[in-house]
């Protein structure tokens, strides 16, 4: 390794995740580092930046990458922020290692790529098992959002099963209760981008948080397979989060409530809207006039790569001629409604129909 006059001389560590995916042979991610036996003030003499809050972590001067002082911490509330962090230079490796949330992201490389494996994470590696550190994950219930999102980014590792009787445990105990909005959405857009998304949906539910942290979702069961063919499909976050809650009366709660992002939102909503609008489109009587007022509802005109998309989103359902679709729309976009106001000069009024009786004409042509 090539000689970092920053760090010359520090303890310093690799560990977690870039740790653990270059053991799977993955493309490691960022580097995360722990530094051991320093002070705040021997890193910023070196040039490093603080930017920790509740504990020191710094970037490093030219790589930016974060440097954590080794550290060990407290229960001394309920949730996630309940903690008391205590890091010095009498907190070593190992301890720092065993308050990570599992074994496989408890693993530690030195600069000359020795391993430190204290918790035998490389052997639940090789088991393909995610299996907690010890009682204090309990202590943390945003690690069972994470529990989940690492099932679905992994889908051949299983949960062990003292892990999950664990999870269980906290939820009964309401720890689950104590998760903020803003962790539960980060956690769980992760998740629904990963390859297996309906896996995080097993751990939620067999934990029993589920019902905590998304009481509004219905219909799990049902749309678990239809998020894993988004996933294949490479659909979109906003695509798969509406798949996720289509059967969902609640969907506008939820959305509100764990503070959804607007286009997430905004494909909810419509999906049900292209799927009514799809049938009514395809059946009897006049038809450009149903494809017309679904383009409308969708704002496809001014959206068109929206519509599309929810085209591609509905697609993961059932059949849906795309190609016909945006020649569709195209037609009706290139109406010059311009033109069309001109001519209707002294007669505002007529404008807006005169418009859209111009556009079914061009959706009757073909």
């Amino acid at each position: 390794m090539t000689r970092d006059p920053a760090t010359d001389g520090l303890q310093v560590y690799i560990v977690g995740g870039a740790v653990r995916d270059a053991l799977l042979g993955l493309a490691p991610g960022d580097h995360d580092w722990v530094v051991v036996g320093a002070t705040p003030e021997d890193m910023a003499r070196r040039g490093f930046i603080p930017v920790g809050g509740d504990f020191p972590v710094f970037l490093h001067p030219r790589t930016k990458e974060e440097y954590a002082l080794a550290r060990t911490e407290r229960k001394s509330g309920r949730g996630y922020k309940g903690f008391t962090f205590h890091t010095g230079t009498d907190v070593t490796l190992e301890e720092d290692l065993r308050r990570r949330d599992l074994t496989v992201n408890a693993i530690a490389q030195k600069q000359d790529g020795t391993l430190v494996d204290p918790l035998d994470g490389t052997a639940d590696l090789r088991a393909r098992v995610f299996r907690h550190v010890g009682e204090a994950f309990a202590e943390d219930p945003v690690r069972i959002l994470r529990l989940g999102r690492f099932a679905a980014r992994f889908a051949d590792f299983s949960v062990a099963p003292e892990t999950m009787a664990l999870c269980r445990r906290m939820v009964d105990a309401g720890e689950a209760d104590a998760l903020v909005a803003e962790r539960v959405w980060k956690e769980l857009s992760r998740g629904l981008m990963a390859d297996a998304p309906s896996r995080m949906l097993d751990v939620l539910q067999a934990s029993g948080a589920l019902a905590r942290v998304m009481p509004e979702l219905q219909g799990v069961d049902d749309v678990a397979a239809d998020i894993d063919r988004a996933a294949a499909a490479g659909l979109s976050l906003a695509g798969r989060y509406a798949l996720l809650c289509r059967l969902t009366p609640d969907r506008e709660a939820m959305g509100r409530r764990l503070r959804v992002p607007a286009e997430c939102n905004d494909y909810a909503r419509l999906l049900p809207e292209m799927l009514a609008g799809l049938d009514g489109a395809q059946e009897g009587g006049d038809a450009a006039d149903a494809q017309l007022a679904l383009m409308e509802r969708a704002d496809a005109l001014r959206k068109p790569e929206r519509f599309f998309d929810l085209l591609d989103t509905v697609a993961v359902l059932r059949p849906v001629d795309k190609p016909a679709w945006q020649s569709r729309v195209a037609a009706v976009r290139g109406v010059d409604a311009g033109a069309i106001a001109k001519a209707c000069a002294g007669e505002p009024a007529r404008i807006k129909e005169s418009v859209r009786l111009a556009r079914l004409e061009r959706l009757r042509a073909g």
